[in-house]
């Protein structure tokens, strides 16, 4: 093929290893350039078919890792913590053995990008060498599914009765970014208005690496995605069984919305703040919870962001220490224009976390108060915050435990695997619901690895490379656990519930008896 660098890439792999195809309040170490994870707070503020196809194999179970804390609520507590937030192509797999029950070493064939060279003046274009179909297996995977995703069948229940209707998805156009349709394995967008920043962009390079993951294996799709935060679908106006509410893909929701929550861009990076995609900023905050031994962390919450957003990060700022008071907090503003021009040295997440609101994402309603994190009051944050340390280092052993559990969540539950298995068991059930046949608009364009990546320049591709999938999976996706019954969903809501009436019983105790000693 004139003008394109070709390479083949071989990978060795062991036949009995599952492939891994490839953010985020902590505690503060002495050493003030380190700070790690650990007891987490949250606050209420918050295409040719090739000859010979990819043969898959069972997925393995994965064994637990330890130590790093999961960054999802609003401020951290509890001996300090803190937020922030070429290339080629192959024809054919002849004489590769894959899916043999050998346990010697076999040969996993690899991917790269086909971007035409810098001296050609041809228009990239989408190769027809990578795999387009997996073949189906004669068993299913033995791994179920982590816990939440069984809320992908809670974000779709509102059409479960009536089916999604062309009408439906077209009133969603209305605050969307994109169309999305996936037609044949291909996938093809129709852009409406520019997204903040590069969201779409990294948004559907992400639904471009899935679809390299378990080529074939979606189904024809349509969709309408808003990149924005906020969510618009207010349950509140789609009352009735004729309610008929547009199904709209963003990034979070809240209870008083039916906005459709899908994993953010941030999960193949976010070039503007130079954070890297997640499935190696993993594993470097899993090394940087290890540099510090639990006692040896400084016993405040510590917190890094800018309070600029949102009135609730605002109202977070008055509890810094002060003359008058000290709440056992160590607060400090990000300045985002600074960071740019000294190369975000003050912003690694293997040294922070992440700051979430009272908005959940696709994971966060996995999450159990007293065992993943620490319930704090939006009204009331400074006492709220105070008290979490106190408790914290007076109850040192569950404060560890409640980290360690967080840890384990954001290693296991919240790992690459499991963000890509999400996506696809979300988009598989919504196009069960379809009552039309997918048609690619006249004004779509097809999207590839290539035709987005190849272009770029900088961070921007530096990423895009960074979390490209190299080859299909040779593993099916986890198992798709049930829906809730309603009974086991209202014990589970009231269980969270409960647990957070319970630390805040704990805190009206703490400081009706500071209160009786002074």
């Amino acid at each position: 093929m004139l003008g394109i660098k070709k390479k083949y890439h071989i990978k060795e792999e062991s036949t009995g290893d599952k492939p891994s195809v490839h953010g985020r309040l902590m505690k503060r170490n002495n050493n003030n350039d380190t700070h790690q994870t650990s007891f987490c707070l949250m606050s209420d503020l918050h295409k040719p078919i090739t000859d010979t196809p990819w043969r898959p194999v069972k997925k393995a179970a994965v064994s637990s890792i330890a130590a790093v804390l999961l960054l999802i609520g609003g401020v951290l507590v509890s001996v300090g913590w803190f937020d922030t937030s070429i290339f080629s192509g192959l024809s054919s797999y002849q004489n590769i053995a894959v899916g043999s029950n050998s346990t010697t070493p076999r040969q996993k064939p690899e991917f790269p990008l086909e971007c035409l060279t810098n001296t050609s003046n041809q228009t990239q274009t989408c190769p027809r060498s990578y795999p387009t179909i997996i073949p189906a297996v004669n068993n299913t995977s033995n791994l179920t599914c982590p816990s939440f995703f069984r809320w992908i069948h809670e974000d779709l229940r509102h059409w479960k009765q009536t089916g999604i209707t062309r009408d439906m998805v077209e009133r969603a156009r209305k605050t969307a970014h994109f169309r999305l349709v996936i037609v044949n394995g291909k996938a093809y967008v129709e852009k409406y208005r520019k997204s903040i920043q590069t969201r779409d962009k990294f948004t559907l390079w992400g639904i471009l690496q899935l679809l390299r993951l378990y080529p074939g294996k979606l189904p024809d799709l349509e969709l309408m995605f808003d990149c924005d935060d906020r969510p618009v679908v207010r349950s509140r106006d789609f009352q009735g069984p004729d309610a008929r509410p547009p199904p709209l893909f963003r990034y979070c929701a809240d209870e008083s919305s039916m906005d459709i929550v899908f994993p953010d861009w941030s999960f193949w990076g976010w070039a503007e703040t130079n954070i890297r995609p997640w499935g190696n900023l993993l594993e470097e905050i899993k090394k940087g919870n290890q540099r510090t031994k639990w006692k040896e962390r400084v016993p405040y919450a510590y917190w890094r962001g800018n309070p600029s957003v949102a009135p609730t990060r605002k109202d977070l700022m008055k509890c810094n220490v002060t003359d008058k008071n000290n709440w056992n907090t160590l607060l400090y503003v990000q300045d985002w224009g600074r960071e740019t021009k000294q190369g975000f040295k003050q912003s690694n997440l293997e040294d922070q976390c992440t700051h979430r609101s009272s908005f959940y994402d696709f994971f966060i309603r996995g999450m159990v108060p007293l065992q993943h994190y620490w319930p704090i009051r939006d009204n009331g944050k400074c006492k709220s915050l105070k008290f979490a340390v106190d408790w914290g280092n007076l109850h040192p052993h569950q404060a560890e435990a409640i980290g360690e559990a967080a840890g384990n969540f954001i290693q296991e539950d919240l790992k690459m695997d499991n963000v890509y298995d999400y996506m696809f068991h979300l988009l598989n059930e919504y196009a069960k619901l379809l009552k039309f046949k997918p048609i690619v608009p006249p004004a779509a364009v097809e999207l590839c690895s290539e035709t987005m990546a190849c272009p770029e320049t900088g961070t921007w591709k530096k990423f895009m490379v960074e979390s490209l999938v190299m080859s299909p999976s040779d593993a099916t996706p986890c198992a798709l656990p049930p829906p809730y019954e309603p009974q086991q969903l209202r014990e589970f809501v009231e269980r969270k519930a409960n647990s957070t009436r319970q630390v805040e019983m704990w805190e009206d105790q703490y400081w009706l008896s500071s209160d009786q000693k002074q």
